[in-house]
């Protein structure tokens, strides 16, 4: 088997590498709760929004950092985590530990000046990441609660940040929504251990050992069924608030091409990766443009 040179690089950069700013997309739920409240861009609420966006930015850097720390031996037998900047050396553990430091005090100081129930929320979305780093990611279907969990903390948290209401719905679509994903992601990844395609032996995550592709098609199945009535029935609770045309109802449509849109990618195993699996698409990408100003426009009342 080649062996692929990993790729030289400076401690700086090594460092941002090591911090995954491509999984920062998925923080952009934060702003999830004040879209749907139709006052994102009142500066009372974004700009809370935005420090609560970067204050998971920050703490989710730091459970990447203390994760690779971690898992450093098993990274550097994997064929493509061996390139990550902790496994192949380009930085060091112990620097890789007092950057996550760092950071966990930064995260946890923006989010205390904000709101001190954002810095809660991030204190408990710390202590289930660190959890699921020590070793509750090898436990079947508690590893998917907690990354269910991690993708719920950030839509709280915008709420929680600019102090508004959060729908019952609204927490409904966000938890089986993540369950949907994360079950996708497990199902990719299984797939590809079946497949053959993961030849080194120790390679897949040991979680995948207690699933079948059947257990984790009808979990994300039925996580994706859950999650489109929920949002059904919060669009309409949006649309409830007047406004021209029925914009929120609408967006039903979208929402659920998106989902389709993106099983599609889960089916044909290209969705290991959430955030490549949608950055990747064009098509899903005009799929979640089209549903953000349909529901926008309803949620703003036009």
């Amino acid at each position: 088997m080649t062996t692929v040179q990993a790729p030289v690089r400076s401690l700086p950069v090594a460092a941002v590498v090591a911090m995954r700013p491509r999984q920062w997309l998925k923080n952009s739920l934060v702003f999830a709760a004040p879209l749907a409240a139709g006052s994102v861009f009142e500066p009372s609420v974004l700009w809370p929004t935005l420090g609560a966006f970067a204050a998971f930015c920050l703490i989710s850097s730091a459970t990447y950092l203390i994760n690779d720390v971690r898992d450093i031996e098993s990274d550097r037998g994997h064929p493509t985590k061996c390139h990550r900047p902790i496994a192949s050396g380009a930085l060091a553990p112990a620097i890789a530990i007092g950057l996550a430091v760092a950071l966990v005090v930064a995260a946890s100081t923006l989010a205390l000046w904000i709101r001190p129930e954002l810095a809660a929320v991030i204190a408990l979305y710390f202590v289930l990441t660190l959890g699921y780093s020590l070793g509750l990611k090898h436990e079947p279907v508690i590893e998917l609660a907690l990354l269910s969990l991690g993708f719920l903390l950030r839509a709280i948290a915008g709420g929680i940040a600019s102090d508004l209401p959060i729908s019952q719905w609204f927490l409904i679509v966000a938890g089986f929504g993540a369950l949907f994903m994360s079950a996708g992601k497990r199902y990719c990844e299984l797939l590809r251990v079946q497949e053959g395609a993961l030849e080194a032996q120790g390679v897949a995550r040991r979680s995948l050992e207690g699933y079948t592709l059947s257990y984790l098609r009808f979990v994300w199945g039925l996580a994706a069924a859950v999650t489109i009535t929920a949002y059904c029935l919060w669009a309409f609770e949006v649309g409830a608030a007047p406004s021209t045309l029925p914009w929120a109802q609408w967006s039903v449509l979208f929402f659920v091409l998106g989902i389709l849109r993106y099983g599609v990618g889960i089916d044909r195993g290209r969705a290991e990766a959430p955030e490549d699996a949608v950055l990747r698409d064009p098509v899903l990408l005009l799929i979640g443009l089209g549903w953000v100003v349909l529901f926008g426009l309803g949620a703003l009342g036009v």
